[in-house]
């Protein structure tokens, strides 16, 4: 029998990658919704980034997407991040967002617009050398509406080619990730649409590209957990976007809708090596707030995720492993239920205290006044927000 003492130290393994968007206002396509105390600067966002870090111990790096964080000086911006407590990680790219991209970028018949998406990429990738990043995060909206839009193979082609010319720029230590999903805003066919497609083209680019994982990104019903079995037995999971769908990408805090899918993954996670020192698998959240508060969100988010990874340690794989072979189904399923259903709360108090972290990460951010502090320092200027 597994017990929180038998894994407390593995915990301390745990980090988990703040998207600077998720502290700007957002919405939905009718609206996005402003907030008092929504950064206006990208040391705006560091700062909120900083402040989950501190009473989580969960957080240490910050992703960025570009253009919404474009500076001038990214060592100055690198050095800010130090001096909070954060460091910079992942580089979004953003080719969804322009006029030319309206029929595709890295897919786009017109050559112009192809390059013009390309270079973008490669901006990515010089950003990435100064800041010391080392993914290259690719989500692509290129896809079509209607059959006979365009030619689906030669869109694979031109995806294939664009790819390439930015995969050769990549520095020896960076990685290009390229991220699916099945539809949005693309309808009848996108042109990365599944794990299969990224795994096929990140196969052709070489070992440095790795495919993303963002658990609201699959159709109802999809086995998410058997996709990261998969990928991990392959050694292209590259990295996770984690956040909750009830129906589509609804972008939600993370197990907000089924936590037990969530324990599921992560139980396939630790049994594929891609939880621990050894593993190379980036965890990150991609989430929009766009009713609840988004430092609150964020802090929440992180800790449900670590309450299923602990939850996801306690499975005793002796025993299932014994289950399993005996072919003992109701055995081998009471194993993983008695995991998930370990109220382990508690104990993850106690882990906090005894590292000099709030035993309550949201309690302790209620009681510290810093909402009351930004939303009466950031006034004036223009919030971050969704397309900015």
């Amino acid at each position: 029998m597994t017990t929180f003492g038998d894994i407390a130290e593995r915990l301390a393994h745990q980090a988990i990658e703040l998207p600077s968007w998720a502290f700007g206002n957002s919405g939905t396509r009718f609206k996005v919704f402003t907030t008092p105390g929504t950064p206006r600067t990208v040391e705006e966002k560091l700062a909120d980034a900083a402040t989950v870090h501190r009473l989580t111990g969960l957080a240490p790096s910050v992703a960025l997407h570009i253009p919404w964080d474009r500076v001038d000086d990214y060592d100055k911006l690198s050095r800010h991040a130090q001096d909070l407590g954060v460091r910079l990680g992942t580089i979004n790219s953003n080719t969804f967002q322009d006029d030319d991209y309206k029929f595709g970028s890295l897919t786009h018949v017109d050559e112009r617009i192809r390059a013009k998406a390309i270079a973008h990429q490669l901006e990515c990738i010089d950003i990435m050398d100064q800041t010391g990043s080392r993914d290259l995060k690719i989500w692509l909206p290129d896809g079509t509406n209607y059959p006979g839009q365009g030619d689906l193979r030669d869109r694979q082609d031109r995806l294939a080619d664009s790819l390439q010319q930015v995969y050769a720029r990549l520095g020896e230590h960076q990685r290009l990730v390229l991220e699916y999903k099945f539809f949005e805003p693309a309808f009848y066919a996108t042109d990365v649409p599944d794990w299969g497609t990224s795994l096929v083209q990140c196969l052709a680019l070489g070992e440095r590209a790795m495919v993303c994982l963002d658990t609201g990104h699959h159709a109802p019903g999809t086995n998410i957990e058997f996709i990261v079995m998969q990928l991990l037995r392959l050694g292209r999971l590259g990295a996770f976007d984690f956040n909750s769908r009830f129906y589509a990408d609804d972008d939600l805090i993370v197990g907000a809708a089924d936590p037990f899918q969530l324990f599921r993954i992560l139980h396939e996670v630790v049994r594929g090596g891609g939880y621990g020192p050894g593993s190379e698998v980036a965890f990150m959240l991609d989430q929009c707030h766009n009713v609840e508060d988004k430092i609150p969100g964020q802090i929440r988010s992180v800790l449900n995720v670590q309450e299923m990874t602990a939850r996801a340690l306690l499975v005793d794989r002796t025993a299932l492993l014994e289950a399993e072979r005996a072919g003992d189904v109701l055995a081998g399923n009471g194993i993983l239920m008695d995991a998930f259903y370990t109220d382990v709360r508690a104990d993850l108090a106690d882990w906090r205290a005894g590292r000099g972290l709030p035993a309550d990460p949201m309690q302790a951010y209620a009681a510290s006044g810093y909402q009351s502090q930004i939303a009466a320092d950031r006034v004036g200027g223009t919030q971050a927000g969704w397309g900015a």
